[in-house]
């Protein structure tokens, strides 16, 4: 079994997802009382928040690599970045490590191909619907993205970051997701990745009719199959 290195922290709340997932996995997986091999290096999310916000992603891609390499050194054969905004950084993470990263965007990719969804609609912090790192990553799989209107990527973003990062759920906020889930669909989505590692805690499969794709869930399942050779 490989060791999976994980780079977590961005928020720690999606970060235990990540870990019960890759160990619910791999006893599934080989039975018994196995579990997952793991080395997490956690960050403190204030400090990525902020240069978020000024757009220090120069000073970002430092950080991780920095993580990664510590990863590495600790005797990881792979990464899986936690957190699909950061993942804007990943090539340059890669540049500077000598093992592979499991790109979360390919992870999801794959899983939408297999299941034949071609347009899909897109929810995620501002930066992961708004910029390009993301969606050309899925469009190079033949899989075309639809994001939410001005208004409602704001809206996806704030309840991100004020409240799924701080562990807080709300009724309202589910609606308000809900909402713009059907949004999506009426412009043409065969299915919505929910695209921020944090989102599976509000809205789930069973709110909707529309196929939902938990990209921190898929990420976990593809790291479980390369920890076991199994890809």
């Amino acid at each position: 079994m490989k060791m999976i290195g994980m780079l977590g922290g961005m928020s720690w709340e999606s970060t235990q997802t990540y870990y019960r997932a890759v160990n619910e996995g791999m006893k599934q997986a080989l039975g018994g009382l196995h579990s997952a091999r793991v080395l997490l290096y956690s960050v403190d999310f204030a400090e990525i928040e902020a240069l978020q916000q000024q757009g220090d992603w120069d000073r970002l891609a430092e950080i991780l690599t920095e993580a990664a390499r510590c990863l590495e050194a600790g005797g990881a054969d792979f990464l899986v970045i936690c957190t699909n905004t950061m993942h804007k950084v990943a090539p340059r993470v890669a540049q500077d490590v000598g093992i592979p990263i499991l790109h979360l965007a390919d992870a999801t990719a794959a899983t939408l191909k297999a299941d034949g969804v071609t347009r899909v609609g897109l929810l995620g912090t501002r930066f992961t619907m708004e910029e390009s790192f993301y969606r050309e990553r899925l469009e190079a799989q033949g899989i075309s993205v639809v994001v939410p209107g001005t208004a409602d990527r704001q809206r996806v973003h704030d309840i991100i970051y004020a409240e799924l990062c701080r562990g807080v759920i709300k009724s309202a906020s589910r609606e308000a997701y809900l909402g713009i889930i059907n949004r999506l669909t009426g412009e043409g989505a065969e299915a919505v990745i929910l695209g921020c590692t944090e989102i599976g805690m509000l809205v789930r499969q069973a709110d909707t009719l529309t196929p939902l794709y938990d990209t921190t869930l898929i990420h976990a399942q593809q790291a479980v199959a390369w920890a076991l050779n199994r890809v």
